[in-house]
């Protein structure tokens, strides 16, 4: 009888560690889940907000602004539920939710042109940012947080303004390499500008006028060289001739 009790008794720890330890593992477990969505909703934040502050130099309109917004907010929103005492993130909920309120209340200030860096890091910046949001754009469009007609727009309006940052940034290099009087780096920077302008298919007043400008400084550039050539090739000759006159000239006596 005894025996059988602590064999009994034996029997119920195993089967209590066994359900204690796997009742531990599954709170580690859904922590690590937690953890790593915590960690997901934080990277959304930041990157969003880096969007935001971003429009420094890739103007945002009232409509892509409100957009960073809620996405913000739905990534704060989810954070709270993970972690219901953290009052800095319940704070910063709040203040997106208001300016969210606000509405579009900066929507007059909205200007849509840009102003090149000279920095080549800066500029490879602001085209990473136009394509970071169009990313956010369409993503935001599978979650059905904007309509089909916005995306339409906005990522049109971004693909013009990314068209317009390569073409501006191709012609300043050329005019540049141009009056360096490098004419083949500067033909180069033009061609590539011209490219762009004739593969768009946003073919527009902008797109008119800066491809007439760049086949004209190609052009320039074309006569430059055969120029340059020509005279290449009359000096080159005038070499010739005058060592063909030093050769054949009568040798003096002394």
């Amino acid at each position: 009888m005894l025996l059988t009790l602590i064999i009994t008794l034996v029997v119920a720890l195993v089967v209590i560690a066994i359900i204690v330890n796997a009742i531990q593992q599954h709170k580690e477990r859904l922590a690590t889940l937690k953890r790593a969505e915590f960690s997901k909703l934080r990277t959304i934040l930041e990157d969003t907000e880096e969007l935001i502050v971003n429009s420094a130099n890739v103007p945002l309109s009232p409509a892509l602004s409100q957009m960073l917004l809620k996405r913000i907010a739905f990534a704060l929103r989810a954070m709270v539920e993970l972690e219901p005492g953290a009052r800095d993130i319940k704070q910063r909920l709040q203040e997106t939710e208001k300016r969210l309120s606000e509405g579009n209340a900066d929507s007059c200030s909205f200007s849509d042109g840009v102003t090149l860096p000279d920095n080549d890091q800066q500029l490879i910046g602001m085209i990473k940012g136009i394509k970071r949001l169009r990313t956010v754009l369409r993503a935001e469009h599978a979650r059905g947080n904007v309509d089909t007609q916005m995306v339409i727009q906005e990522d049109k309006r971004l693909e013009v303004l990314q068209l317009r940052i390569n073409v501006e940034s191709q012609i300043k290099r050329g005019n540049q390499a141009r009056s360096n009087n490098m004419l083949g780096s500067a033909r180069q920077y033009f061609e590539k500008a011209l490219t762009a302008l004739s593969n768009t298919p946003h073919q527009d007043d902008y797109t008119l006028s800066r491809k007439s400008e760049v086949m004209q400084a190609l052009q320039d550039i074309a006569t430059l060289l055969k120029e340059g050539n020509l005279r290449d090739r009359e000096k080159k000759e005038e070499k010739e001739n005058k060592d063909l006159d030093e050769l054949f000239a009568p040798k003096r006596k002394w």
